[in-house]
């Protein structure tokens, strides 16, 4: 018997394999992914309008704002750099209670609860809920941390088209009686999209079919509604109605963390049970203020979310106007450019970012091959004169790059 080959089978040749097949020849000559914005900011401070990133989720114009971030100085002075341990065996402070109330009060849900990371509470909660007579049925488009979580467990998993409720429903219809328990998980605002679920017809269906709902409202929170309470404002839906609301301190609450908002008895249990929770450290004592002092401000300041929205329509109309693909967003917050191939999509960006505007493309994996694209946040902070500035120099790279529009990477 012949001995394995100690290079082929070590972990090195086995990452330089894996990560072959997940597409590095894309990033042989240098990409625009990891860049030190910092850096690049000082090097566009010298161009025309000067430095503008779209590539932030920075929806109501609050990361650099002075209230902001002396709240997050302050907390750090008088509590220290870290929580410390896990909120169940270490204590917590006073404020982690303040702020889940106060969020859940902003929602109008019995509860939240704050966990140390967005991702890890969509993929630790289903899990947690679902157990091997059960079924998660997903939308097609899902955040990765819900279709993570979907995997993790040992229910049954199903997927339905993107936001085609005819197909959920005969999922359901077909389905259903086989199983103790079904959970349906879709977004609010989808994040690669910039679309919405209708949310009417999610709690009509599920009602129907005595199954739960998952909503993330990752990008929802601080964008939809009159005051950026979510989708379920928006769409004037009794939050009580949605089993498990998903949220994230990532985005208009310029933080990092996520949290559940649900029923005050479910978060109870949560709270000494969720593995997510219970195994981590609480968030620190400066991510908590910045996210506090972040929540504040949008509920004295809701014009914000109007500003927002108003920033959003102008860039979708404009982009449209001038003949780019936004495929099928809304004008809430997310917007993408689609082109025709990755080596377009990449060209465009490098085009925008020599002019001192920074917007990475996204391409496989993290959307289809065939469906490149450069994801535009928009912000509240934005000026007419920044979305002008782009939705120009859009146009403009497309026209210049539609040679490669029939063009693959590396051909």
């Amino acid at each position: 018997m012949d001995k394995p080959n100690p290079k082929s089978s070590s972990f090195e040749a086995y990452a330089r394999r894996r990560f072959r097949m997940a597409g590095s020849a894309l990033l042989e000559g240098g990409h625009p992914w990891f860049a030190a914005t910092d850096k690049v900011a000082e090097e566009a401070a010298g161009k025309p309008g000067g430095y503008v990133s779209f590539a932030h989720y920075d929806y109501l114009g609050l990361l650099k704002d002075p209230r902001v971030t002396a709240a997050a100085k302050q907390s750090i002075d008088d509590y220290g750099s870290g929580a410390g341990a896990s909120r169940l065996v270490g204590g917590e402070r006073s404020a982690h209670r303040k702020f889940e109330e106060d969020m859940a009060d902003f929602l109008g849900v019995g509860g939240t609860l704050a966990m140390i990371s967005g991702y890890l509470t969509n993929m630790s909660i289903i899990s947690h809920i679902l157990g091997p007579r059960d079924l998660v049925i997903t939308d097609d488009l899902a955040h990765n941390s819900i279709v993570m979580g979907a995997k993790a467990g040992k229910f049954a998993y199903k997927k339905f088209r993107h936001n085609d409720l005819d197909h959920l429903e005969h999922l359901l219809e077909t389905e259903r009686s086989n199983y103790a328990r079904v959970l349906i998980a879709v977004e609010g605002l989808y994040s690669m999209d910039g679309d919405l679920a209708d949310l009417p017809r999610l709690v009509d269906i599920k009602e129907r079919h005595d199954a739960w709902l998952l909503l993330d409202e990752a990008h929802s929170y601080g964008v939809l509604g009159e005051t950026g309470a979510g989708l379920c404002e928006r769409c004037g839906i009794d939050p009580e109605r949605v089993e498990l609301q998903i949220g994230t301190l990532s985005k208009s609450f310029v933080s990092s963390g996520g949290f559940i908002a649900a029923s005050r008895e479910v978060i109870e249990w949560l709270r000494f049970t969720l593995p997510c929770f219970v195994y981590s450290v609480g968030l620190s004592p400066a991510t908590l203020a910045t996210a506090q002092a972040a929540l504040d401000i949008l509920r004295a300041e809701p014009e914000r979310v109007r500003q927002l929205r108003h920033n959003s329509q102008l860039f979708l109309s404009k982009a449209r106007a001038a003949g780019l693909n936004t495929h099928t967003a809304q004008g809430e917050a997310v917007i993408p450019v689609l082109f025709q191939t990755q080596a377009q999509t990449l060209a465009v960006s490098q085009i925008l970012l020599e002019q001192g505007i920074f917007a990475p493309p996204i391409i496989h994996v993290g959307v289809p091959k065939d469906l490149p694209r450069i994801r535009f946040f928009i912000s509240a902070g934005h000026q007419e004169a920044d979305i002008d500035r782009v939705v120009t120099a859009l146009a403009e790279a497309a026209e210049m790059t539609a040679d490669l529009a029939g063009k693959a990477v590396g051909t």
